[in-house]
């Protein structure tokens, strides 16, 4: 039975994002006047943990339900956060 692997192949991508917008904010001096990398550094920690569980839900059958469950939790709480960091970056530098 082939495992789904769109949570991590998601994940890995939007920590990239965040990643980008911390050495974005920064490389441009903004993160000293901004909340938002505090945010999106949360919400890379929250996506890295959800790559890791559902890397672990892929090489493990027996408790793989499981993981990938905790990791599509994860994985949104993460996306949120992000979507949050973009938000206070938008309205701060209004």
């Amino acid at each position: 039975m082939e495992r789904p692997t769109h949570i991590l192949n998601a994940a890995s991508n939007l920590l990239g994002i965040a990643l980008l917008i911390i050495a974005g904010l920064n490389v441009s001096h903004v993160a000293d006047k901004s909340f938002a990398d505090e945010i999106a550094w949360a919400a890379a920690v929250l996506l890295a943990v959800s790559c890791l569980f559902s890397y672990l839900a892929l090489r493990h059958e027996r408790s793989g339900a499981r993981l990938e469950h905790w990791a599509d939790r994860i994985f949104l709480t993460g996306l949120l956060l992000l979507i949050a960091a973009i938000v206070v970056l938008a309205i701060g530098n209004r």
